[in-house]
């Protein structure tokens, strides 16, 4: 048996998920804690590797005892979440705790992720969003985040898309299936909420950053088909910050959705 547990994080003061050796991550904090609380070293498996800044409303990974097939927990599985949280720090939350086949993978049993970018687009910045959204330099108009909706529609499909990777990154195959794309704006909070089965590295960062160049009309929306299909970093729009960004939801279960006649259809 492995543990699966499901934690959120505010990611400002940590260099990404992954252990690193230049700083502080969410996994270090982690391996602490778990030793801690079950008394041997664990291996602590996450459903990915997020960046220096990001933040993760929800974030999935697996505990296990290294060197061991399985593993019986002793303490009382709806415990175990605050158990590790007095041993976590205030920015790291574990929020339940269940257990697993020893055969899950909490990186590779993903069926799909849906990450949020978050745009305050009030007239004066927001303290209580320092390091949790972008500020843009002025205020987006209704007219441009309309704009962006329209754009972000043109991601949804499988389509390659080396224009929205890091340059220098070596993922070689760089097709990818995006589920669903929209931009909506709440109480000044523009979010730009993305779904598929798999990120490139920076991909929603220059998607997002794509989409701000056509709400201030550099691009059309329909000009992120001809961005896609170039396959050219070069024409996409800048890598927005990491600090408005989120990993929203993590999925194991296979996407459905209706289609326009109304046909339920199952995306692996």
């Amino acid at each position: 048996m492995k543990l699966l547990l499901k934690i959120s994080y505010l990611g400002t003061h940590y260099c990404g998920y992954q252990v690193q050796t230049n700083g502080a991550t969410v996994q270090q904090k982690m391996n602490q804690a778990t030793e801690a609380v079950f008394g041997f070293p664990c291996d602590v498996v996450g459903c990915s590797r997020t960046d220096s800044g990001v933040h993760a409303n929800e974030f999935c990974l697996t505990v296990a005892k290294k060197g061991e097939a399985s593993l019986d927990f002793s303490i009382p599985m709806d415990k175990i979440p605050t158990a590790l949280n007095c041993r976590l720090p205030a920015d790291i939350s574990v929020l339940e705790a269940r257990p697993v086949s020893d055969e899950f993978h909490a990186r590779y049993d993903v069926k799909y992720k849906e990450y949020v970018y978050r745009i305050w687009n009030g007239k004066s910045k927001n303290p209580f969003l320092a390091d949790r959204a972008l500020f843009p330099s002025s205020p987006i108009t209704k007219k441009g985040i309309g704009s962006m909706n329209e754009a972000a529609k043109w991601f949804v499909g499988t389509h390659d898309f080396a224009s929205y990777m890091a340059t220098g990154s070596k993922i070689k195959d760089t097709v990818r299936t995006v589920l669903y794309a929209d931009v909506t704006e709440e109480e000044n909070i523009i979010t730009f909420r993305v779904a598929a089965d798999g990120f490139l590295y920076n991909m929603v960062r220059i998607m997002t950053g794509t989409l701000l160049d056509v709400a201030r009309g550099a691009l059309l929306p329909s000009d992120i088909t001809d961005i896609t299909v170039s396959k050219d970093r070069r024409r996409a729009g800048a890598t927005a910050p990491a600090h408005g960004l989120y990993l929203n939801r993590v999925s194991y279960e296979a996407y459905e959705r209706r289609n326009e006649d109304g046909i339920l259809e199952v995306c692996d």
